[in-house]
C-alpha cells in the first residue's frame, strides 16, 4: 500500500492528467498499464486509476525518455519502492518518538482544534456535495421531461407525415383510374402528363420521407446526448465522494 500520499493531496483524472503533462488520454493509459506491468503502485477507485502529483512525474519521465519504456518504468520503479521504504522508516522513527514524549494538555488542545476544524471544513464538504447532487438531480429531470415532449412532437410528426403519404398514394391512384376514362385520341398527351405527374409525386413521397428520417436522427442525437450528461462524472477531489455515492 502506498504511504507517500500526502494529507488533502489534490487527486487528477485521466483527462485532467493528459492535459497537464501534453499527451492524449490513450497515452496516459498506455503509460499507466506500462508502469504497473514493471510494479508501479496507483492508487485506484474500482478499475479506475487515480492519478496525485508523484504520478504526473512518472508520465512526464516516460514521455521524454529516449529509452524503452519498459525500461524507464523499472527506474521509476525502483524510485517509487525506494521512496515507500522511506516512509515507512520515518513512520517508525515518528512512533518511536512520540511515545516518550510526556503528556501535554496544550498540544492535546491543538490536537484536538485540529480535529473540530477538519470535522467542520468535512461537513461543509458535505453539504456542498448535497447542493450539487440536488442540483444534478434537477438537471436529470428537466433533460428527461424535454426527452418526453420531443418524442411526443416526433411522434405527431411521425402520424402526419403517414396520412400524408397516405393521401398522396390515394390521389396517385384516382389520377391513374381517371386516365383509363380518358380518350385514346389523347392517350399519349395524357400518358406523358401523368408520368410527368407521377415523377413529382414520387419526388415529394422521397422528400418526406428524408425528413422523416432526419427526425428520427434528430431523436437518437437527443438521446445519446442524455446518456452522456447522466453518466458523466465529477472531475477533481470531488471523484471519490461521488464514488461512494455510485457504490451505494
Amino acid at each position: 500500500m502506498r504511504r507517500d500520499i500526502q494529507p488533502n493531496e489534490r487527486a487528477f483524472s485521466t483527462k485532467e492528467v493528459a492535459e497537464e503533462v501534453g499527451i492524449a488520454t490513450p497515452t496516459v493509459r498506455k503509460y499507466g498499464q506500462i508502469l504497473e506491468r514493471n510494479g508501479y503502485e496507483f492508487l485506484k477507485d474500482g478499475d479506475r486509476r487515480i492519478f496525485v502529483q508523484s504520478d504526473i512525474g512518472a508520465l512526464v519521465a516516460l514521455r521524454d525518455t529516449d529509452k524503452p519504456l519498459d525500461g524507464t518504468a523499472k527506474e521509476i520503479v525502483d524510485q517509487q519502492k525506494e521512496k515507500l521504504l522511506s516512509s515507512d522508516e520515518t513512520d517508525i522513527a515518528l512512533t518511536d518518538t512520540y511515545e516518550n514524549v510526556p503528556y501535554d494538555p496544550n498540544q492535546l488542545k491543538e490536537v484536538l482544534k485540529y480535529v473540530v476544524n477538519e470535522l467542520a471544513a468535512t461537513r461543509e464538504m458535505n453539504a456542498q456535495l448535497t447542493n450539487d447532487m440536488a442540483h444534478l438531480k434537477t438537471t436529470v429531470s428537466r433533460l428527461q421531461h424535454d426527452h418526453h415532449a420531443i418524442s411526443s412532437n416526433i411522434g405527431n410528426s411521425a402520424q402526419k407525415t403517414n396520412v400524408k403519404i397516405e393521401n398522396l398514394s390515394k390521389q396517385q391512384k384516382s389520377h391513374y383510374e381517371t386516365l383509363m376514362e380518358q380518350e385514346k385520341t389523347h392517350y399519349q398527351t395524357l400518358l406523358e402528363q401523368e408520368k410527368q405527374r407521377s415523377e413529382e409525386l414520387q419526388q415529394e413521397l422521397r422528400n418526406m420521407r428524408q425528413e422523416q428520417i432526419k427526425e428520427w436522427r434528430s431523436q437518437n442525437d437527443f438521446n445519446k446526448r442524455l446518456e452522456e450528461a447522466i453518466q458523466q462524472k465529477p472531475k477533481g477531489k470531488w471523484n471519490g465522494l461521488f464514488s461512494m455515492f455510485r457504490n451505494k
